[in-house]
């Protein structure tokens, strides 16, 4: 199970660090990325990290701005989200994958939260 917190209303230009945790004992040896959907669109991917941490990927819109990291002796996952624009603005899902390597597609994640609201607007 997995479950995000974290999210709320920022300006922008400010910045929000989201949170999920998981239960269980296999986080550690998952793949995990953060996924976001705004109104009328699809899932989209937003950050992975490889199960030890020592990879990540991020899509093209958040590279620079979000940082992605883990800690498996908490089982948690992070987004540290910066320099936020109303683009943004979407709910937030943390998710596992079972695929070893990063991959961006959704049907290679088999677990997700319920989802974290991020509004970015003036």
């Amino acid at each position: 199970q997995l479950v995000e917190s974290g999210g709320g209303s920022v300006q922008p230009g400010g910045s929000l660090k989201l949170s999920c945790a998981a239960s269980g004992s296999t986080f550690s040896s998952k793949t995990m990325a953060w996924f976001r959907q705004a109104p009328g669109k699809e899932r989209e991917f937003v950050a992975g990290i490889n199960y030890l941490g020592s990879n990540t990927y991020y899509s093209e819109s958040v590279e620079g701005r979000f940082t992605i990291s883990r800690d498996n002796g908490k089982n948690t996952l992070s987004l540290q989200m910066n320099g936020l624009t109303p683009e943004d603005t979407a709910v937030y899902y943390c998710a596992a994958s079972a695929v070893i390597v990063i991959t961006t597609k959704v049907d290679d994640y088999y677990t997700w939260g319920q989802g974290t609201q991020v509004t970015v607007s003036s």
